[in-house]
């Protein structure tokens, strides 16, 4: 059984980005499931972070969702990532009603696109990290309660932005921001691995802006 203090052990920069990339897959599970943009039932409770969380059983999600998770993984180990976006949108409006965005950067450095240092590692316990996580979900769970319902069937995409020297996987595709015009941005908490940290937002599109 593990003891008291295994908690405790430094977090280097490899546990770092297990961390982030599984926090991303997560939350992405949530939002999809909080934001009703698959049916309820295609998700399984799981618990994770102290709190029970949904993740999708659609094998078709699942499978791009895991994809997704350990291409970001492959590029956080190098600094590459700059922020994940969960973008909203209309399937007859084509609009963007909602932007979920992550921003990446390296504890101690100042600018972007600086390359992690593999020797480094965090002061923070696996704990503390796992109670900031719960702090964000819990947030994203409690997002219904501000966020317009949304009165079409919505789809989503995943904006993964990198340095511009990165060559992307055959099946990617360079895309624009998705940026809402006259958004209403809520700011989520943040966490820290003490090697990187991660800044959450969420903007939206008013109910009255909409056009029904």
């Amino acid at each position: 059984m593990p003891t008291a203090t295994a908690n405790k052990t430094e977090i280097t920069l490899k546990g770092s980005v297990d961390i982030v990339s599984d926090f991303f897959f997560t939350a992405i599970n949530s939002i999809l499931y909080q934001r009703g943009i698959y049916m309820p039932e295609t998700f399984s409770k799981e618990s994770k972070y102290g709190l029970t969380v949904m993740t999708t059983t659609d094998e078709g999600l699942l499978n791009y969702l895991q994809n997704v998770q350990k291409q970001v993984a492959e590029w956080l180990m190098n600094g590459l990532v700059q922020r994940l976006v969960l973008v909203v949108q209309g399937v007859d409006s084509t609009e963007t009603l909602e932007r979920w965005q992550f921003n990446v950067s390296v504890e101690g450095e100042s600018g972007e696109n600086i390359v992690p240092n593999v020797s480094k590692k965090g002061s923070k316990s696996i704990k503390e990290v796992h109670d900031e996580i719960q702090a964000i979900i819990r947030q994203i769970t409690a997002s219904v309660t501000f966020l317009p319902l949304l009165q079409e069937p919505c789809t989503f995409d995943l904006l993964v932005y990198t340095d511009k020297e990165v060559i992307a996987p055959e099946k990617w595709a360079d895309s624009d921001p998705c940026y809402i015009l006259n958004s209403t941005e809520v700011k989520l908490r943040s966490f820290t691995t003490s090697v990187h940290k991660i800044d959450s937002m969420v903007s939206y599109k008013e109910a009255d802006e909409w056009d029904i």
